[in-house]
């Protein structure tokens, strides 16, 4: 039985793995060869001479007279003797059974004094013939280098070649040439846990709703598979920039907990011919391998852009060719095999037709910019990190910020602490994160700006007919500050805090253009002539004109009708969308919509003269105001309740609005 056991305990474990062997590397030839030649130097025992006495070189080799030559080796303090042919046999005893060099030298002797060593040599060549010669010995080292240093060299300039192919500097990745068409994309496992999660995105409320139904699928697919039902193959988001595509994404691969590969569009594009398409198969050879997964292409218009419009490539364009293997791989997946693509960008419009079938992104998810209870979560997130004042609202922040996107809210915030810090503060208050606000959309303020005094005083008049214009009409709107400092490119501006609404009518849009005007017409009004500082407010009246007659079908001349195209697909569009006529009439249509909104803007700066220039000639002595103090000139102004709260909220402090919306600039 102990036998047995004993040798039942020496078997391998049928159950234990393997032991894996090293994988073959080309280097090891290298080493081997290497090694070879060292030994064939150092090693080769059969050439080295034997060590002699002195007095066995003077009383046994040369007054035997079998010596033919001596060497002299300087350097060392020695020399080595080689023999007469006819004298090796004496000596073969010496050598204990090795291997007698034919051609030497066969001994060396270690000499005491150079004086005693010349008289030697002396003797030798007089009595016996010897001939003798002075040599200082190179090292074996230096030899060997000598004779290899042009192999080392090639092989050293291989091993550079292969390394930078492998490192990625001809395209490739993962170890050498061979890898150019492996898949760039990044894997997050368990091991690599995420940790981000849907509690982590702010806002989205509905983004995450539809997102949620792909993560239940991941974890329980067979509550949809029992049913018959399917998954979305595929989901898109799409977004103005800085919404939170991406960390929604995450989130998705952080509930799942399930593999997440992670590639940029633009990862897939090489100068290779072929690569692309490459990189797409091995990136869903190795999803399909990890199933359950979740598969993140950001900015896959790179890619995904509709075929057919670059007149620059023919039908070889290697992104066209990128995009045909990404279809094909996206509609040859098994019916459930657990693998969701999620794909991120903001330009839809231009994607491929066939990209956006069922089958492939059955679902665009919208991401777009967060209204006002989702800016009051962004910013309980962003806010949570810093040391703030009692008088910091979230909800306060969220209504100084009309369309900003999350991004944005956290530049806020980050900016906000820099200038708490900037001014020695202990904690964050109220005033940085207008400072803030006003730094991220006017820019750097800058009071040394050297400004002459007629200029000063134009900017003034030209700021004041903004902010009288917008106070006294209805819909434009509500103004909260005015200055005439430098901040950026600006000379000055108009804030103003815009309502957010989803439609416009007409009356809102000519009363904001009539604002927008206000500032050239007090220029022509009170100093007879006109500035270039109404380039901003010329170019955004100008567009929203053209957008009035030729999107909207706001003008009764031009009709009910919209050249704008949403889709972004009119493949066929090789010219403007109407005739000669059509394209006159909307100029024509722009042009008095504009003048009209001008003369209306004079009219109303000459009824309301004498408030103009007071509200002016208060912003030259202050530099800035605020809406009380246009309440006070003109009286109160006619909005609904909210508005007015929204705008008192802000009457002595700093606010600020977004690109979009800001008026009055002066550059």
């Amino acid at each position: 039985m102990s036998d047995e056991k004993n040798n039942e305990a020496q078997k391998p474990n049928e159950g234990s793995p393997t032991p894996k062997m090293p994988k073959f590397n080309a280097y090891w030839i290298y080493g081997l060869i290497f090694l070879a030649l060292i030994g064939i130097t150092f090693f080769n025992s059969d050439s080295d001479p034997h060590k002699i006495t002195w007095s066995e070189f003077q009383d046994e080799l040369l007054r035997g007279g079998d010596i033919k030559e001596i060497i002299v080796i300087r350097n060392e303090g020695k020399a080595e003797v080689t023999l007469k042919a006819e004298s090796l046999g004496k000596y073969k005893e010496k050598f204990k059974g090795q291997t007698l060099p034919a051609d030497g030298p066969h001994f060396t002797v270690t000499y005491g004094g150079q004086d005693s060593l010349d008289e030697t040599l002396k003797e030798a060549k007089e009595k016996y013939g010897v001939n003798y010669d002075y040599q200082d010995h190179k090292s074996p080292v230096m030899d060997f280098l000598a004779l290899m240093w042009p192999f080392l060299l090639i092989i050293l300039f291989w091993v550079f070649i292969i390394r930078r192919m492998g490192n990625g500097a001809m395209g490739g990745g993962g170890g050498n040439i061979f890898n150019v068409g492996k898949s760039k994309a990044k894997m997050f496992d368990k091991e690599s846990a995420i940790n981000v999660t849907f509690r982590d995105v702010a806002g989205l409320a509905e983004a995450k709703q539809e997102l949620e139904e792909i993560v239940e699928f991941l974890k329980k697919p067979e509550k949809f598979t029992e049913l018959g039902g399917k998954i979305p193959k595929g989901a898109l988001l799409v977004g103005p920039p800085g919404t939170g595509k991406t960390l929604l994404a995450k989130a998705v691969a952080g509930e799942a907990n399930v593999p997440f590969f992670s590639m940029s569009g633009s990862d897939f594009v090489e100068m290779f011919v072929g690569v692309g398409a490459s990189r797409v198969r091995d990136l869903f050879r190795k999803a399909k391998d990890k199933a359950p997964c979740i598969v993140f292409i950001d900015e896959i218009d790179a890619i995904g852009r509709a075929r057919g419009k670059n007149p620059n490539f023919g039908g070889n364009d290697e992104r066209e060719n990128t995009l045909n293997q990404l279809l094909t791989e996206m509609d040859g997946f098994g019916t459930n095999s657990g693998v969701i693509i999620l794909a991120a960008t903001n330009r839809a419009d231009i994607l491929d037709r066939a990209l956006m079938r069922a089958g492939r992104f059955d679902r665009q998810i919208s991401v777009e910019l967060p209204d006002l209870n989702e800016r009051r979560e962004i910013f309980d997130v962003h806010l949570r990190p810093l040391r703030l004042s009692n008088d910091v609202k979230s909800e306060f922040l969220a209504r100084q910020t009309p369309g900003f996107s999350g991004a944005d809210i956290a530049n806020v915030c980050n900016e906000a602490a820099l200038i708490a810090a900037r001014k020695n503060k202990k904690i964050v208050e109220k005033e940085d994160f207008l400072n803030a606000v006003d730094r991220i959309v006017g820019g750097l303020e800058k009071k040394n700006k050297i400004i002459s005094k007629d200029e000063k005083r134009a900017v003034a008049y030209h700021e004041a007919g903004h902010a009288a214009i917008s106070w006294l009409l209805e819909h434009a709107h509500p103004l909260v500050k005015v200055t005439i400092v430098p901040r950026g490119k600006a000379l000055g501006a108009a804030w103003y805090l815009p309502e957010e609404r989803q439609l416009n009518t007409t009356e809102q849009i000519l009363d904001e253009m009539c604002s927008a005007l206000g500032g050239r017409a007090a220029e022509e009004l009170i100093f007879g002539r006109i500035s270039t500082g109404a380039l901003s407010d010329l170019e955004k009246v100008t567009r929203q004109a053209y957008a009035m007659v030729s999107y909207f079908g706001m003008s009764k001349k031009v009709g009910n009708i919209s050249f704008y195209d949403s889709t972004g697909q009119n493949e066929y569009s090789f010219q403007k969308p109407y005739s000669e006529q059509t394209a006159q009439l909307i100029d024509n249509e722009v042009k008095l919509i504009i003048e009209k909104q001008y003369e209306r803007a004079k009219q109303i700066l000459t009824e309301n003269h004498g408030k103009h220039e007071q509200l002016a000639e208060l912003l030259l002595e202050r530099e800035v105001i605020f809406s009380e103090d246009l309440e006070h000139i003109f009286g109160k102004r006619k909005m609904p309740e909210h508005v007015i709260d929204e705008t008192n909220g802000n009457s002595n402090s700093d606010s600020a609005e977004t690109n979009e919306n800001r008026q009055g600039t002066d550059s």
